[in-house]
């Protein structure tokens, strides 16, 4: 039997979940894992570090212009809780009125390098995904 790259990209992916699930049986109350991706699973974020990574320095209105729907409060509120995470940097100059920037650090630029992964993923999988909902949908 002969063994595929594959198959063996398959094989690493399964000892890696054995490994990250090592010792875990019981449910944790805080769990690092979790806390993190509830950061991405919400609406704003994602759209936010793609478009600071495609942007590079953006001041606050610009970046507001380029999230379509997003309120001012989201924004902030999203961008505060990204600065905290340490993925962004806000540099405020003193000026009339203040100026104020955001930009990716290297942090949120390796997060770019992943987030820009799965948007591949779901581009490239739009069509199958699609298809699934129908089939699913025709069997209700």
């Amino acid at each position: 039997m002969e063994v595929t790259i594959a198959d063996n990209q398959l094989i690493d992916l399964q000892k890696k979940l054995e490994i990250f699930f090592q010792g875990k049986d019981e449910h944790h109350e805080f769990c690092p894992v979790r806390d993190i991706m509830d950061r991405f699973g919400d609406k704003w974020s994602l759209l936010a570090i793609l478009n600071l990574g495609y942007s590079g320095k953006v001041r606050f209105n610009e970046l507001k212009g380029k999230i379509e729907g997003i309120s001012q409060r989201m924004l902030t509120v999203t961008l505060r809780s990204l600065e905290r995470d340490g993925l962004i940097t806000r540099k405020i100059y003193a000026e009339v009125p203040p100026r104020v920037e955001y930009e990716l650090t290297l942090l949120g630029q390796s997060l770019l390098q992943k987030i820009w992964e799965l948007a591949q993923w779901a581009s490239g999988s739009m069509e199958d995904i699609m298809h699934a909902r129908l089939e699913y949908d025709s069997r209700s």
